[in-house]
């Protein structure tokens, strides 16, 4: 049984009423299925060839591909209908919009979620969302609930980029005060979450006494001990029931790189972490002996985390643990650049502090490591294409890191940390904090977009892009304010409402 009971992007149609024009649907499913390995139909998008993916080299993403053979569509506007026909209904013959359209406020709210899934160089959508933006900033106070609780959480975070399972909650609660809401359809969506949340609560009973075990034999009490939040982290990628095992997996494989970001980044010397490295590098029991004392136990268990997931998997599974393997060895490799640049007291370019720190954020790691255990749905193409840290990848290692350095710079970064980009571009652009906080934010809005690119530049590996997207859509959550993950208090009713709370029936 699937329930959909969830607000969407908004689809544009070329209705001649604003209100018809701009209509939601729905996509949230929570699914209980009876088997163990899902087959999902997924849906046919209109796009060209996937063109190749290559890891990024620097924070502004091409816009173009000319001269490729693979070229994917450029902007919304290569589909038909044209998307264009239908915003000129809406403004006058000098091209602004139409000022009696701000009368249907659940419409302008509608244009301006849908807006948000821009690409580089739509400019009518961007001027949609400032036109939206506008008015619906006018309006909020004048409007009823729920649509005005809607407006403030859109105009914070648009709803193409929020944590989806959290909004879920918001609209359960707000749903029954709508117009003509089916009562049945509701009571079916609070028993699947409450149902949804049983099978979390199970997962999070295994993994406090695997966490438990671990923490307590590795004994690098340095480390930050945020079991609870890592696994909502990897929750955000995927709640279905279905996705058990390799929500298993990634949470483990988040809890390793915690506690390996930590070693290197605030207990270990220079000489450690080239030691941690090479033995990580070599993946073999016999390193053990390379380390010091007090890293041969958590090197024995990553080892040993890597193969049990091995065992686990069915035989046609197993080279998806290689690739994240792989990938941690190569977050490994990151975090030794940053602790040698830190160590040589090294000040990088803006351009080369990106280009590391979106990595050594981990975030492309986890794009690699989410696919283990999905079965059939994923192919050895797609790992290798996301092993390859495609533009998507990367656009959401940077999209974390740059969140993450706003919420450090704003909220005091901890001492010994490398410079943040921040930092970075005042020290080279010789600017203030808020000219390049600015800056920061703009390049912010380019990495959302080049995600968005992705829903239509990569058709054959879509099923896997909404899963990054997923992931990426997490980080206002962690990052809104402060490091949430590591000052957790700030997730504290979040943590309590997805996993505590249930909706009483």
């Amino acid at each position: 049984m699937a329930v959909s009971l969830m607000p969407t992007l908004p689809i544009l149609s070329s209705s001649s009423s604003f209100s018809s024009a701009v209509a939601t649907g729905g996509n949230y499913s929570s699914r209980l299925p009876l088997q163990a390995s899902p087959r999902p139909r997924l849906s046919h998008v209109q796009a060209s060839r996937e063109s190749k993916a290559t890891p990024s080299s620097s924070i502004e993403h091409e816009t173009t591909d000319e001269g490729s053979e693979d070229a994917a569509p450029k902007t919304l506007s290569s589909y038909g209908p044209s998307l264009w026909d239908v915003f000129d209904k809406f403004k006058n013959e000098d091209g602004s919009f139409r000022e009696d359209i701000t009368s249907d406020p659940k419409g302008l709210l509608c244009l301006y979620n849908a807006a948000h899934l821009l690409v580089h160089g739509e400019t009518s959508l961007e001027e949609a969302i400032s036109f939206a933006r506008h008015h619906l900033e006018l309006m909020r106070d004048t409007l009823k609930s729920p649509l005005a609780e809607q407006v403030k959480r859109a105009l914070h975070m648009p709803l193409s980029r929020t944590f989806k399972r959290v909004e879920t909650l918001h609209y359960i609660s707000e749903y029954k005060h709508e117009e003509g809401h089916n009562p049945t359809l509701l009571e079916l969506a609070k028993l699947d979450f409450n149902l949804l949340q049983h099978v979390h609560l199970k997962e999070l009973k295994y993994f406090t006494k695997w966490w438990h075990d671990l923490y307590r034999y590795v004994g690098l009490n340095y480390a930050r001990d945020r079991l609870v939040e890592g696994y909502i982290w990897c929750y955000a990628v995927y709640h279905e029931k279905e996705f058990a095992l390799s929500r298993v997996f990634l949470t483990k494989q988040l809890m390793l790189i915690s506690l390996m970001d930590d070693t290197y980044d605030a207990h270990a010397t220079i000489e450690d972490c080239r030691l941690l490295n090479a033995a990580i590098q070599r993946w073999d029991e016999s390193a053990t002996s390379l380390l010091p004392n007090y890293l041969q136990r958590f090197y024995i268990e990553l080892l040993k985390t890597f193969k049990e997931t091995k065992c686990e998997m069915a035989i046609r599974d197993t080279y998806h643990v290689a690739y994240a393997r792989k990938a941690y060895q190569d977050l490994s490799a990151n975090y030794l650049q940053e602790a040698e640049w830190l160590h040589q007291n090294h000040k990088p370019s803006f351009r080369d502090h990106m280009n590391l720190s979106a990595m050594s954020i981990g975030s492309p790691t986890i794009c690699v490591g989410l696919m283990v255990g999905m079965g059939d749905l994923v192919t050895k193409e797609s790992f290798e294409w996301v092993a390859g840290y495609p533009n998507v990848a990367i656009a959401c290692g940077k999209i974390a890191r740059l969140m993450d350095d706003i919420a450090a710079f704003k909220g005091g970064k901890a001492k010994g940390d490398m410079a943040t980009s921040i930092e970075c571009y005042m020290d080279e652009h010789r600017v203030t904090s808020a000219i390049a906080i600015s800056k920061i934010l703009s390049l912010l809005e380019e990495e959302w977009k080049n995600l968005n690119k992705a829903l239509f530049q990569h058709h054959a590996q879509l099923l896997v892009v909404q899963r990054i997207i997923k992931f990426a859509n997490s980080m206002p959550l962690f990052y809104a304010e402060k490091d949430a993950y590591t000052f957790n208090i700030h997730l504290k009713d979040t943590v309590e409402s997805l996993l505590v709370e249930t909706f009483p029936m």
